[in-house]
């Protein structure tokens, strides 16, 4: 019979594999959502072009000239001044903090060398954490500067400025020591939600959490219990990645270590949240991993870990405030590539620690309802 009709039972199997996939709504979700999300994100969110440097200014001169000079970097449409400092002092800690990625220090005598008819310099400070960062600033203040000199010569006033750069915190500018900080989050975060969300679905499809559910535990010290064998292991796979990341591949610590591992609590603790929040949702371990990894795309494309925030638009900005690896990625390469301290980052913690809260909030809630 089979060889006579070799499409027999072709309709039926097709109307059943049909009604599955409308039945099963994290499947359409993954099938019709996802690609379209990757392409906004690549296509919208996404801008490899170095825009809007953050800059902060020490203007010493305080001249007519200088602040020509200034306004000349802004119209460049490279740099974004945003603030003026007052000495050597504050003008690292902006840059230290992240709070700029550039310092540009105008001397003293800038306007009395023009004068002079001799050449006069202005210091470019930049964060050389970002490689290509680094690179477009230089290279756009050495235009500027060369413009500026050659309009001079043009208009035959006496004086020629000149461009120099001082590179801080990784003046080989090695990409190694951009990323594998920023990797460190993103390793964590994929492999605790991974771990702990597929520690309660195994119990589930093993029928196991119903014996959990009828003995003498409460949900939440079930939930506890679940999550901290989880958090101690984050926190032991922190310190060998560290280990790898120092000795294997060169990448220095600036900072504190301690200062380090003490922020990285609360962003574990938010991730531990994140993964019970994942296990109360999914029914097996398929549909956990796919939860898992669907929080991956985010936390790689928004939070600065490869593109630049500064240069998204502003509704992608908003919502990378709300993802924890944005917070984190900062801290990691705040401590480990330019040395921040806590007065630097304590934001950064404050709101690592607000998620965390809410997050474990929102996952005992969800035991709660799922009689976990």
């Amino acid at each position: 019979m089979w060889e006579n009709n070799f499409l027999a039972g072709l309709w039926p199997i097709f109307k059943k594999e049909v009604l599955q996939i409308l039945r099963d709504p994290t499947t359409l979700f993954f099938a019709l959502f996802v690609p379209i999300f990757e392409m906004v994100l690549l296509g919208v969110a996404v801008d490899t072009n170095v825009r809007q440097i953050k800059t902060v200014v020490y203007d010493l001169a305080k001249t007519q000239e200088s602040q020509v000079l200034i306004e000349r970097y802004i119209s460049s449409d490279d740099f974004n001044v945003v603030a003026k400092v007052n000495s050597d002092r504050e003008l690292y800690d902006k840059i230290v903090s992240g709070e700029a990625k550039v310092g540009i220090k105008i001397p003293e005598d800038y306007s009395r060398a023009l004068q002079k008819n001799t050449s006069t310099s202005v210091l470019l400070i930049v964060d050389g954490s970002e490689s290509n960062v680094t690179s477009e600033a230089v290279n756009v203040s050495s235009a500027i500067t060369l413009q500026e000199s050659l309009k001079r010569i043009a208009t035959k006033s006496p004086g020629i400025v000149e461009s120099r750069h001082k590179v801080l915190f990784n003046p080989n500018t090695r990409s190694a020591n951009f990323f594998i900080p920023g990797l460190v989050a993103v390793v964590m975060q994929l492999m605790i939600i991974i771990l702990i969300s597929f520690s309660l679905v195994k119990e589930r499809e093993r029928g196991t959490l119903e014996n959990l559910y009828l003995a003498p535990i409460s949900p939440l010290g079930l939930m506890i219990g679940k999550m901290l064998p989880y958090g101690l292991l984050g926190f032991f796979e922190l310190c060998w990645i560290l280990l790898v990341m120092r000795y294997l591949f060169d990448v220095p610590i600036h900072g504190s270590v301690l200062l380090l591992l003490i922020f990285s609590i609360p962003f574990i603790l938010t991730i531990l949240g994140m993964g019970l929040i994942i296990s109360t949702r999914a029914r097996t371990q398929s549909e956990a991993m796919q939860l898992a990894t669907s929080t991956l795309l985010p936390s790689i494309f928004l939070s600065g870990y490869i593109f630049s925030l500064d240069n998204m638009p502003q509704v992608f900005w908003i919502i990378s405030r709300f993802i924890p690896t944005t917070y984190y990625i900062d801290t990691l390469r705040g401590i480990i590539i330019r040395g921040a301290e806590f007065k630097h980052l304590w934001m950064n913690g404050l709101a690592l620690l607000v998620m965390g809260l809410t997050m474990l909030i929102l996952a005992a809630f969800r035991f709660r309802q799922t009689n976990v």
